[in-house]
């Protein structure tokens, strides 16, 4: 059989069928699930990276740009999801379009991306856990606040929330999709905290020169703070669960994209028109522009919803990372074992707690250097497949029932593959060189094991390219 098999989509339906998820989910969850990921640790913490390092103001360019091929690929996955409501997003996509080997690589890169982005978003709560708490005269001791490389035994917060949020996800996802609900109202209202306080401030002198690094420079800013835009491909991963996916995905994916970018693109205006874009260079750039402008309360106020912001994009990222599993151990390239649905609660619960113990050993013990770069390559690479698929099955299968369509498709697809294709020309070498020993691994353990457990071995459902 070829490793380009590809596998109907008629059977993918009728694997959901008899393994799948329970329907808990409506349009206005997938809208703030995507919204509980994308505003969180890009808004509150890697603006002000990527405008103090690569863009200065150009940053507000950089959310363009990043939002510009986040929106074309967004079109494609939305017209994905409506054809293929299969948990496991660009995974699934790909096996029904492009072939096995092809989905096993976008797969594997993408439980990569969603395991670092996890541990990294849970070692940046606890620093923010730590600092609100210091700010209040509790100060915790740091042997249990930092990882042995940063002078300390173990990161305990960050275990805590990572366990405490996989928990959450072992006893639902309506009952996780309520928390993220809340939090999302509170980070959103933080956002608008800082607006309201900061917006009068602006000083239109310090946006000159808009790219004091050039446009090369905004380019480099957009490649990074792409890991914002994560969130709609979570969403994807949630198709199984929707009571209306055909109709509620891509409400979920676009609309999460829209409102986001917008968001995105006037914090950034007004961050780096408050404070000059070189001092943006820390952790809480938006809680220091407050404390820069005398506005301490709202600083705290601001602090204690980045907590939250942060808490949801965990939550999403977490609650992505074990859907792609699920579907991947479904089709048995990943042990089958760990697909099982609990009984009473209707979630994956075994990869849910081996996800979650792997996450918060990462964060707990093993020092994470910069999230975003470890985690967009994997994900744009995904974009990249998805908008190659969606043009690829409109020629192979024109007469799939398409409740969502792409507009556009011979403009549209290209576009995505051109702008997210820069995108990645953008990141640093040394993530080019991980994307590429990662996925050499991960052919040889589909070659080892993938290939010969694959249900599609033991299917008469095979369809060669």
């Amino acid at each position: 059989m070829s490793v380009f098999r590809t596998k109907s989509i008629e059977l993918l339906k009728e694997g959901a069928e008899k393994k799948g998820l329970k329907k808990t989910l409506g349009a206005t969850d997938l809208v703030l699930l995507g919204i509980g990921c994308i505003v969180g640790t890009g808004i509150f913490v890697l603006t002000g990276v990527a405008a103090a390092k690569y863009a200065g103001p150009g940053i507000m360019l950089s959310f363009v740009l990043s939002g510009i091929a986040c929106a074309f690929a967004a079109l494609a996955y939305a017209e994905l999801a409506a054809i293929v409501p299969i948990a496991g997003s660009a995974y699934t996509y790909s096996y029904a379009a492009l072939g096995e080997i092809v989905a096993w690589i976008v797969g594997w890169n993408l439980i990569l991306e969603y395991s670092v982005g996890s541990s990294a978003v849970a070692a940046g709560w606890s620093g923010y856990v730590t600092g609100l708490l210091k700010a209040g005269g509790i100060e915790l001791p740091k042997m249990f606040t930092a990882v042995p490389a940063d002078g300390g035994i173990v990161n305990l917060p960050a275990m805590f929330i990572a366990l405490f949020l996989s928990y959450l996800l072992v006893r639902g996802t309506k009952e996780s999709a309520t928390l993220n609900r809340i939090l999302v109202v509170i980070k959103l209202a933080a956002v608008f905290i800082f607006l309201l306080l900061a917006g009068p401030k602006v000083n239109p002198a310090n946006w000159s020169p808009l790219m004091p690094f050039g446009f090369s420079g905004v380019a480099a800013g957009a490649a990074i703070i792409f890991f914002a835009y994560i969130g709609f491909d979570a969403v994807a991963t949630a198709a199984e669960e929707c009571k209306n996916p055909n109709r509620d995905l891509p409400i979920g994916i676009i609309g999460s994209l829209i409102a986001c970018t917008v968001l995105y693109i006037v914090v950034a205006g007004v961050l780096t028109g408050v404070v000059p874009y070189q001092q943006l260079n820390n952790a809480e750039p938006v809680a220091y522009a407050l404390r820069a402008i005398g506005y301490n309360m709202g600083s705290a106020l601001v602090g204690t919803g980045a907590i939250c912001g942060i808490t949801t994009v965990l939550l999403v990222l977490m609650y992505g990372q074990t859907r792609i599993f699920f579907a991947m151990s479904r089709d048995g390239l990943i042990p089958a074992g760990i697909c099982k649905v609990h009984p009473k609660y209707g979630t994956p619960h075994i990869i849910t707690i081996i996800a979650g113990i792997a996450v918060a050993l990462i964060a707990g013990f093993t020092p994470i250097g910069i999230i975003a770069e470890l985690t967009n390559i994997g994900t744009l690479f995904a974009f990249v497949v998805a908008a190659i698929g969606v043009f690829v099955l409109r020629h192979t299968k024109p007469d799939i029932p398409r409740p969502f369509r792409c507009p556009a498709v011979p403009l549209v697809a290209p576009l995505a593959v051109i702008f997210c294709g820069y995108l990645m020309y953008n990141l640093p070498a040394e993530t080019w060189v991980r994307f590429f020993v990662w996925s050499g691994i991960g052919f040889i353990v589909y070659f080892l094991y993938g290939y010969r457990k694959s249900v599609l071995n033991k299917s008469a459902a095979v369809i060669n390219e």
